[in-house]
């Protein structure tokens, strides 16, 4: 395959695939909202269509107790060859507030470079760029099929939780199996800086309520000498985290992974302006977190406890001297790599009842089973392959990220049982979930020709 010959193809059709991208985004698959559900459907028909067109011998639309996915399969020429599954969504977001979109998010717009619309970079745009890669790479090449047996699951209910995800995972675990999964819908650093995501943290959820007294009291009456909800909580939420920054729950950090020395360099590599990115955090004065680590190491590579909100007593105006019999307050944590949901919450349900005074009945309420982290290590065998891929395309070296976020990655991992490789293009800026979405079409181009070559360096490194 020449690499002259993926580009030129890539650039031959390059209005075609972005005129039937546009149609893809006019679709509203909003999978949050009920009055959208045939819309989503209609995004997945679509798609069901196209995949069809461009020469997947099976396409199928997927049920689920909720909104439908996407499964396709080219088999390589090769029996003995990999099989990678690429995984996105095709439901997005809600658009609201409209009135701040300069355009229609669901007419999408070319301005200059730009793809304006609903869906263009999470996740359609970053999905469809391998359409784009497979038909180059087989032009080019001039083979029947790619090297690698090339699935891909794209589902319809990310946007909204992904909640019926991994039972379809394991419903159709025999039609999924694969040596890897690629993962196209995280970001770059920036379009000048080339990068791959490696991991993205998990989550869990509490909410704490700390009850006194029957009814609130006279706190003239009963202040210093019956215990106070109020107080009690603010010494409990005081006591998440040590004077270090770590979270002084016991057990919290049990299997962490630790970051290598080789992410850290790779980290501090990154062209990163603190100062800049304290103005793009809601103009905060300071960064501050866990000591010994960077900022960038503390938002991906470490785990987190927040107070997301507490409440209790009287809130309106004026004074009502009172004692209340109750308060509450909510709390996540992030979670890393060796981290488990169930584990942390068995942990912190443990911590508050040791840290709860007496004449307090704490009650722990916690909503779900949480989201697990998950990590692709930066010397596995397919990142070190798809980093290749990208530095072909980039022509330069690609540097490594983690996100922040959650989503239905560690589920791939943990019910296929194949490594996640990240390969994306977004940038942070594309207004992912706001108003006047957008993404970069040089980027998504260059997606595609990073794709292209993909399949080949796949083909030899997971052997």
């Amino acid at each position: 395959m020449h690499v002259n010959d993926v580009v030129a193809y890539i650039q031959a059709n390059r209005e075609r695939f972005i005129t039937d991208l546009k149609d893809w985004l006019a679709i509203p698959s909003i999978s949050g909202d009920p009055a959208h559900a045939g819309d989503v459907r209609r995004s997945a028909e679509w798609l069901a269509a196209h995949l069809t067109g461009e020469g997947f011998p099976t396409v199928e639309i997927w049920e689920t107790p909720g909104l439908p996915a996407v499964f396709a399969e080219w088999p390589a020429a090769d029996p003995d060859a990999p099989t990678v599954l690429i995984y996105g969504h095709h439901d997005v977001q809600p658009v609201e507030p409209l009135s701040e979109w300069a355009t229609d998010p669901f007419k999408p717009v070319e301005k200059g470079d730009r793809l304006i619309g609903r869906g263009s970079s999470d996740d359609k745009g970053q999905v469809f760029f391998h359409t784009l890669g497979i038909r180059a790479l087989l032009a080019a090449s001039g083979a029947a099929a790619p090297p690698v047996t090339i699935k891909f699951l794209v589902e319809g209910e990310e946007e909204s939780g992904s909640v019926h995800f991994a039972g379809l995972l394991r419903e159709r675990r025999d039609r999924l199996g694969c040596d890897a999964v690629v993962i196209s819908d995280t970001t770059m650093w920036a379009a000048d800086v080339p990068s791959m995501c490696t991991g993205m943290r998990g989550l869990t959820e509490a909410e704490v309520t700390l009850r006194g007294p029957a009814s609130d009291l006279h706190s003239g009456s009963f202040g210093g000498a019956v215990p106070n909800p109020l107080h009690a909580m603010a010494a409990l939420l005081a006591g998440l985290h040590d004077a270090e920054g770590r979270v002084d729950i016991p057990g919290f950090y049990d299997g962490v992974v630790p970051l290598t020395a080789e992410e850290r360099d790779a980290f501090a590599r990154l062209p990163f302006d603190e100062e800049a990115w304290l103005r793009t955090a809601g103009e905060s004065r300071a960064a501050h977190g866990e000591a010994g680590y960077s900022t960038l190491e503390r938002i991906w590579a470490r785990p987190t406890a927040e107070i997301n909100g507490m409440w209790g007593g009287h809130t309106g105006p004026g004074g009502k001297t009172i004692v209340p019999r109750e308060a509450h307050a909510k709390i996540s944590f992030r979670l890393v790599a060796g981290q488990d949901p169930a584990a942390v919450q068995d942990a912190f349900r443990a911590w508050v009842a040791a840290n709860t005074p007496p004449g307090v009945v704490a009650e722990v309420a916690i909503p779900g089973g949480g989201v697990r982290p998950c990590f692709s290590p930066i010397d596995s065998a397919g990142v070190r392959a798809a980093r290749r891929a990208m530095e072909r395309a980039f022509g330069g070296e690609v540097l490594f990220t983690r996100e922040g976020g959650s989503g239905p990655e560690a589920d791939l991992a943990d019910v296929l049982d194949a490594p996640l490789i990240f390969v994306a293009v977004g940038l942070n800026d594309d207004h992912i979930h706001a108003p006047n979405e957008k993404v970069e079409i040089p980027l998504l181009l260059k997606g595609a020709e990073a794709a292209a070559y993909l399949w080949e360096e796949l083909a030899t490194a997971l052997r």
